[in-house]
């Protein structure tokens, strides 16, 4: 899943509100391997103030617009036969009003970030055919929440996933429709993180794909001591790895091509 930034305030700098750009930073994705370009128009920095749900649909729309014509430039998958083709289309985005709005225009997956905290998101999928990515957290999004503690992260991730899984499917989505994710730097602490890293099979109780958004995080920053989010792609490719021998199936990243090279020979090798 390749990252493409609708704004001007990314954490790694690399955003952009010329819908062109955000274009062709998505082919060039497709061209590394990309299977599922993740388009948000809002960053999800805490430091930063929301944006109205206008501009958030503003931004989105001229993209979503033009997807079927720039998947249409390609006569076949550009990296190779394993690549999902035609790729998917997924919309960062948590607010029920923006889903409304932009569903009707296009997009195959929502990545929520809202831990869904009831069925309107749900609903709303289910309405329009589209997938649903259900990520744990704990509280509002755009708020820090980085002094949360578990007593049992593990306790804590599967009473979640086993309701939020239960709403989505009372919701009309079926199964199938459904990607969990465990929300890596949100509401967590480093070694919060990492436990998700050493014991991710355990995700796969819900036999549903699961999603690791591995690029840049913060914890890579604090085990290598590295505060700049753009020199943390080693790290990323760790993290790959660390997932795919643990079941995860789909990983969040900026750079593309390097990690579609480095999931091709893991699971060769798996």
């Amino acid at each position: 899943m390749g990252i493409v930034n609708i704004n001007d305030d990314s954490f790694c700098g690399d955003g952009t509100l010329d819908p062109e750009k955000a274009l062709a930073q998505a082919a060039q994705m497709l061209r590394d391997g990309a299977d599922i370009i993740d388009i948000g128009a809002e960053s999800a920095r805490t430091n930063r103030g929301p944006i109205t749900v206008a501009e958030e649909v503003t931004r989105l729309m001229p993209f979503l617009d033009a997807w079927p014509r720039l998947v249409a430039s390609f006569a076949q998958a550009p990296y190779d036969v394993d690549q999902v083709w035609p790729p998917m289309l997924s919309i960062n985005t948590w607010r029920s009003e923006v889903i409304a709005a932009v569903l009707p225009h296009g997009g195959d997956l929502i990545n929520d970030i809202s831990a869904l905290p009831d069925e309107t998101n749900a609903r709303l999928c289910a309405e329009h055919g589209a997938s649903l990515l259900i990520m744990h957290s704990i509280g509002q999004p755009k708020v820090a929440h980085t002094h949360v503690s578990y007593t049992d992260l593990w306790e804590t991730l599967e009473a979640f996933f086993s309701q939020k899984v239960a709403l989505a499917l009372q919701a009309g989505l079926k199964p199938e429709q459904i990607i969990l994710d465990p929300g890596i730097d949100f509401a967590k602490q480093r070694e919060d993180n990492l436990e998700i890293y050493r014991h991710a099979e355990r995700l796969q109780k819900w036999d549903r794909p699961v999603l690791l958004p591995v690029s840049r995080k913060t914890v890579i920053g604090q085990v290598l001591n590295l505060p700049q989010a753009v020199d943390r792609d080693a790290g990323t490719l760790a993290c790959i790895s660390a997932g795919i021998q643990r079941g995860a199936q789909i990983f969040r990243v900026h750079q593309v091509k390097a990690a579609a090279q480095a999931v091709k020979v893991l699971w060769a090798v798996k």
